[in-house]
């Protein structure tokens, strides 16, 4: 798997993947399931909903429904994280989310660990967004880490970031964006 590192050597918290994690098969099984599950308004990090900060639908992908994704995704991050961030037990920690941002929506500037770390073990410490429509299927919905445009973002291609840094979706302007969010987190860090 290529990668590119977008920050200098000595600070690897953004990775984006050269090539796609998922084939647009897997893209298009995974929007598939996505669309048949319960849609819910898109929540903030502390469970509130806030549409001057977040409009999105949400999904939640049960482990028992994609198994293989998550393991092989799982020994991705192991190695990414083992490469690049080195924080300490990392694993999946929480079930996917399979996000839908229509025409006029978006994510404002957040993070994706909590200020109050100590109430919520374990905390996460690697995100991830995989794209999974083509990337002309829309306009808009730029994936923005610590100030940067990420470049690589097509179809399959992944993004992981440490949780901490600042991120937001800038306004979908045509078209829908669709993507599959994954957080792995372990043991507070010290």
């Amino acid at each position: 798997m290529d990668i590119m590192i977008t920050e200098p050597r000595w600070k690897k918290y953004i990775v984006e993947t050269n090539k796609p994690i998922f084939t647009p098969k897997l893209c298009k099984e995974i929007i598939d399931l996505g669309s048949t599950l319960g849609k819910e308004q898109g929540r903030l990090e502390d469970e509130r909903t806030d549409k001057n900060l977040r409009q999105s639908t949400v999904s939640w992908i049960n482990f028992n429904k994609m198994q293989h994704v998550y393991d092989d995704i799982n020994g991705l991050i192991q190695k990414i994280n083992r490469n690049n961030f080195g924080f300490n037990n990392i694993q999946i920690t929480e079930e996917a989310q399979f996000a839908e941002y229509s025409k006029g929506q978006f994510y404002g500037w957040h993070t994706d660990s909590s200020i109050d770390m100590d109430k919520e073990p374990p905390v996460r410490k690697l995100s991830m967004t995989v794209l999974l429509n083509d990337h002309k299927e829309f306009e808009g919905g730029n994936l923005e880490v610590a100030g940067k445009t990420l470049s690589h973002m097509k179809q399959g291609h992944a993004a992981i970031f440490a949780s901490f840094l600042q991120h937001r979706v800038t306004p979908v302007t045509k078209g829908v964006r669709r993507s599959l969010v994954m957080w792995f987190g372990g043991e507070p860090f010290k």
